[in-house]
């Protein structure tokens, strides 16, 4: 058990994703600290995709942000699009609203660990909170799936939890502004028996980190996947891991079948 006199251990929705999928990873990256070296294609999908939570922010906040649109086309032309799909979010009502931040940031303690969010664009009127999230990549994943993510998990649970909202009043909207065509949303009430289920996971999940975190102070390591796991393909830390094996069985899977190659005339 962590000392009360340690500070506490903070964890975001994306400690919480990889802890979930795998133990060991989580360690590998988060406690040891041990990354590859970084995409460059995917840094600069990150760099635009910060940009444009920045333009959102400063426009938020009533700064000028004519700068920004002048000087990148494709935020320009994100903005835009935004604009025209959700002109309520961009020109709202101010009547009834009692809170509107962006990048608003809360905190909540749940056993010894300090849970952290940040919400691009928090909405309280009475009586309901939104919490809107911009995503900038191109394709919006399965709902399911988006659904089962810690972030949508932890944003709408944090805020029950500190607000005086009730649960079935609180919503969270992903907007994709880079989606083909036109930007697009994905939107998901909440309830109090999602809050309670919620609120078991996340303490299961804890408790779990913690017992995690007593071994590793001896010298033990956190828990693998199973070997059949594709996880394992897709990951930096298969090596180290001793899932060689999977990688090899995946590579030669990628192979094209000989017979399947048709023969060039020359």
């Amino acid at each position: 058990m962590l000392s009360t006199q340690t500070q506490l251990l903070r964890i975001s929705q994306g400690q919480l994703n990889l802890l979930e999928a795998c133990p060991r990873k989580f360690q590998h990256t988060y406690l040891e600290q041990l990354n590859s070296p970084s995409d460059p294609e995917h840094g600069e999908r990150q760099t635009l995709g910060s940009r444009f939570h920045l333009l959102m922010q400063q426009r938020e906040m009533g700064l000028p942000i004519d700068s920004f649109l002048e000087a990148d086309a494709q935020l320009q032309s994100w903005m835009t699009a935004f604009a025209n799909a959700a002109p309520e979010i961009l020109t709202p009502a101010t009547d009834h609203q009692i809170f509107r931040e962006s990048e608003h940031y809360r905190t909540l303690q749940v056993q010894d660990y300090l849970l952290t969010v940040v919400y691009d664009l928090l909405i309280a009127d009475n009586p309901e909170a939104q919490i809107l999230d911009w995503k900038t990549y191109p394709k919006p994943p399965n709902k399911r799936k988006l659904e089962k993510n810690w972030q949508t998990r932890l944003y709408m649970y944090v805020l029950a939890q500190t607000s005086q909202y009730l649960p079935e009043n609180i919503s969270m909207t992903y907007w994709f502004v880079q989606s083909q065509g036109k930007p697009q949303n994905i939107k998901f009430s909440y309830s109090t028996a999602q809050h309670q289920q919620t609120g078991k996971k996340l303490n299961q999940l804890l408790s779990l980190l913690t017992y995690w975190l007593e071994r590793y102070q001896n010298n033990e390591q956190f828990p693998q996947v199973v070997e059949s796991s594709q996880f394992c393909e897709y990951c930096q830390f298969a090596t180290r891991c001793d899932r060689t094996q999977i990688l090899e069985e995946s590579a030669v899977n990628s192979l094209p079948n000989m017979d399947d190659i048709q023969e060039v005339s020359l």
